[in-house]
C-alpha cells in the first residue's frame, strides 16, 4: 500500500483506534514492528493514518494487542478495508477536505443527535437558509464556491432522505428557530422544513423554549454520530478554524450524557411542533 499525502477523517480515526489499542497493550512502535515482522516506520505510518493496513495484518495486531472485542475488531476491519467512493468526492480539491470528512462520516452513520443554539443544523436547512448562511461568511466566499458548499449541503440531506434513513433526534433551541436568518420568507420556509421532516418517524425534533429555567448549555451546540459500535461514535463541533472531530471515550461518554440531560429538558416532540407553528404564523 502506497503512502497517502492527507489521510481522511475515518483513515485517521482507524489509525488513532490501533494506537490506543497499542498503548492499551503496554507495548511500543518497535515492539508492535516486531510482532508483525514489519519496520517501525510501518507500524507509524499505519498509526499516523499515511498508510493502509490489511485485515490480516489488522487482526494480527488486534490479537497481539489481546482485544477480546470481535465486534469492534470486525468494525476496524471493515473501516480498513473499505474502498467506498461516495458523492463527496466530486468536490475533492473544490471545498475543504472537512466537508468531505464529514459526507463520509455522514454515509457511515447508524444515527446522529444534534443540539442546535443558534443555526438550524445543516440536516434539515433549506437551501434559501444554507445560502443566506454561507453568504454571511467573512470575508467572503465567491460566488462559485458559495453554491459548491451549499450544493453539498443539499447532497448531504440523503441519509435523512434515502428509502432506509437513519434515525435522527434533534434538540433545538428557541433562539435557532427564531434568529433570522436571510429574509422572513427564508426564515418561514425553514421552519416550514422542520414540520415537514418532523413529522417523519425517523425524525425526531425537540424545542427548548427561552423561558427554561436553570439552562446552563447554551453554548454546547454538537453533532453526534453513531459508528457502527460504540467505540467508534464521534461528536463534531465548530470551530473558528474549522471542524473538530472528538472521539476520546471520556468526551464522547461526556456529550452522551449532555444529550440526555437537554432531550430531558426539552418540549416533547407534539408539544414542539406546536411550538413551531406558533413561530412560523408570527411570520
Amino acid at each position: 500500500m502506497g503512502t497517502r499525502r492527507e489521510p481522511t477523517a475515518r483513515q485517521l480515526r482507524l489509525a488513532t483506534e490501533l494506537r490506543r489499542l497499542r498503548d492499551a497493550a503496554g507495548l511500543t512502535a518497535r515492539e508492535a514492528a516486531k510482532l508483525l515482522g514489519v519496520s517501525n516506520v510501518q507500524i507509524s505510518q499505519i498509526e499516523a493514518g499515511l498508510s493502509g493496513v490489511s485485515e490480516q495484518r489488522l487482526r494480527r495486531l488486534a490479537s497481539h494487542y489481546a482485544c477480546t472485542d470481535e465486534e469492534f475488531v470486525d468494525a476496524l476491519v471493515a473501516m480498513a478495508t473499505d474502498r467506498t467512493r461516495g458523492w463527496w468526492e466530486e468536490y475533492r480539491e473544490l471545498l475543504p477536505t472537512s466537508f468531505l470528512d464529514l459526507a463520509e462520516l455522514d454515509h457511515h452513520s447508524r444515527f446522529q443527535r444534534h443540539v442546535a443554539i443558534t443555526y438550524v443544523p445543516g440536516l434539515l436547512q433549506t437551501q434559501g437558509y444554507a445560502r443566506a448562511v454561507f453568504s454571511d461568511r467573512i470575508p467572503e466566499l465567491a460566488q462559485d464556491e458559495l453554491e459548491l458548499r451549499v450544493r453539498h449541503r443539499m447532497a448531504r440531506r440523503v441519509i435523512i432522505e434515502a428509502p432506509e434513513p437513519i434515525p435522527l433526534k434533534v434538540v433545538i433551541h428557541e433562539a435557532a428557530l427564531r434568529i433570522r436568518v436571510g429574509d422572513r420568507a427564508v426564515s418561514r420556509a425553514q421552519l416550514d422544513r422542520i414540520l415537514e421532516l418532523s413529522d417523519a418517524d425517523h425524525i425526531s425534533v425537540r424545542v427548548i423554549p427561552f423561558d427554561l429555567d436553570g439552562f446552563s448549555q447554551a453554548g454546547s451546540a454538537m453533532t453526534y454520530v453513531g459508528g457502527s459500535v460504540p467505540k467508534l461514535d464521534t461528536v463534531v463541533r465548530d470551530a473558528p478554524h474549522g471542524t473538530i472531530f472528538i472521539d476520546s471515550e471520556a468526551q464522547l461518554n461526556a456529550f452522551r450524557t449532555r444529550f440526555h440531560k437537554l432531550e430531558g429538558v426539552s418540549l416533547e416532540p407534539e408539544r414542539s411542533r406546536d411550538f413551531i407553528n406558533r413561530l412560523a404564523k408570527e411570520l
